[in-house]
């Protein structure tokens, strides 16, 4: 991706931000004047009429219309299309979002950079080193067989994302250090990666999802590969502003959301040959084969009811980002509103999931 054409997404994306928040957005929905709500407080049960929370989420949004239970958030969601943690938190600054779809990073960085977010809802995968999100890309010509042999390589680099942390537990699992190592700042934008390979930009790269496939196929007959990392990738959260769970009314909503989007993950797993033509195909314009290639690397869903071994994940990702960017130390269990532990799990267990 040229460097015209990456500026040109932040800019939609920018652009976007700047049209929900001129709508009224997540600053202006909801709420009804109400006291403000405790995080300690039970959570709200009924969503009042005329709640509203801005989500970005667009995946779930398609899932949820393709199982028949759009209807039942659309009177208080409004989806936007809007992922990951540089676009959510810009919209979250600009209170034009309350709810966002982000891998383990984000609402890490979020907190470093004094915005109040809360994980409600987690996602993994079952068989999590066989199931990867990510692997490493190597450039055709360069001989990479185990992690050791990064030293000295060129890398691709995206600080603040999840392929930037991937690459710090990379090095660390590795022995190495970043100055064993040459990184290299790019943005991890759709197939950035995977052209500054092909390139020889850099020589390695965290690329996931159907650009894996993409890659090996465009590439492999110049000598293009590909290996595992062997760690845990997969953690995927619905973060949320604090002050929207300190609205009663939101609140309620938020929880209602999750609990639809629990029931939504389970009927992805449920559903897989609707969901590769609807979404996959339909939606992101792939082919069934890409479809069904990232349906089978995905495997199933993880979705726990007790959160305490994520904590604990998150704490060791927090402990190795604050060493390696002077960060202060957080407590990930601050990062989380236990009050959502199970609201997922319990609503896939009701057999929301038809």
């Amino acid at each position: 991706m040229s460097k015209n054409r990456t500026y040109a997404v932040i800019a939609a994306a920018t652009a976007t931000v700047a049209l929900l928040a001129g709508c009224g957005g997540a600053a202006d929905a909801g709420g009804n004047g109400a006291a403000k709500l405790s995080l300690d407080a039970a959570l709200p049960t009924t969503v009042p009429d005329g709640t509203k929370i801005v989500v970005g989420d667009p995946q779930t949004q398609v899932a949820l219309k393709l199982s028949g239970q759009i209807d039942q958030v659309s009177k208080y969601v409004q989806f936007a299309n809007l992922s990951g943690g540089p676009q959510t938190t810009e919209a979250f600054r600009a209170k034009a979002l309350d709810v966002g779809s982000v891998a383990e990073i984000p609402p890490i960085h979020a907190t470093w950079t004094g915005l109040k977010v809360k994980i409600v809802a987690s996602k993994f995968r079952q068989d999590p080193i066989n199931h990867p999100i990510y692997k490493l890309g190597i450039a055709p010509g360069v001989s990479v067989k185990t992690l050791q042999d990064l030293k000295g390589k060129k890398i691709a680099y995206s600080p603040g994302q999840a392929q930037g942390a991937l690459i710090l537990k990379v090095l660390q699992k590795a022995g190495l250090t970043k100055e064993d190592v040459k990184l290299i700042e790019l943005p991890s934008t759709g197939d950035v990666y995977s052209q500054a390979l092909a390139s020889k930009q850099v020589e390695v790269a965290p690329i996931g999802g159907v650009q894996i496939k993409r890659y090996l196929t465009k590439y492999g007959k110049d000598g293009a590969t590909t290996i595992d990392h062997g760690l845990r990738d997969d953690a995927g959260h619905l973060y949320v502003l604090q002050s929207s769970l300190e609205d009663p009314a939101k609140a309620a909503a938020i929880r209602a959301y999750v609990a639809a989007w629990g029931v939504a993950q389970e009927w992805i797993d449920k559903h897989p040959k609707e969901w590769i033509e609807g979404y996959y195909v339909k939606d992101q314009g792939l082919t069934a084969a890409d479809g069904q290639w990232l349906v089978d690397n995905a495997g199933h869903p993880d979705i726990p009811a007790d959160w305490s071994d994520a904590i604990e994940r998150q704490q060791q990702t927090i402990e190795l980002l604050a060493k390696e960017t002077g960060n202060p130390v957080i407590q990930a269990k601050d990062l989380y509103d236990l009050r959502f532990q199970t609201v997922a799990a319990d609503a896939i267990k009701a057999g929301g999931a038809k």
